[in-house]
């Protein structure tokens, strides 16, 4: 099971790219947890669950480095989201993208 967690500005633009990508998921028949939250909630959801890798929307990508800090003890990747993809809602690319970084 591969868990990747999104992170936008409110949680909200990231939903409907979330249901492409569990869409494609499911097409290639790959098991993910694949879910979007606002910045707001990172330390809370962290806490509670284990990620394999967190992808930040394009609006909030300066957050990378103060994530990459702050989280370098959780050892999993962290990258901003392609702007094309995000912009054209292109959960397949996102997924493949999201599977390469976890290795």
């Amino acid at each position: 099971m591969k868990r990747i967690m999104l992170v936008c500005a409110a949680g909200m633009s990231t939903s409907l790219l979330v249901s492409k990508m569990q869409k494609a998921a499911e097409e290639q028949k790959i098991e993910a947890e694949i879910f979007a939250i606002s910045e707001s909630e990172v330390d809370k959801t962290l806490g509670s669950k284990v990620v394999d890798v967190l992808l930040l929307g394009p609006q909030v990508r300066y957050l990378k480095g103060s994530f990459e800090m702050k989280y370098k003890d959780k050892h999993f990747p962290i990258e901003v989201i392609n702007m094309a993809d995000y912009g054209m809602m292109n959960g397949a690319n996102v997924l493949k993208h999201a599977l390469t970084l976890i290795g």
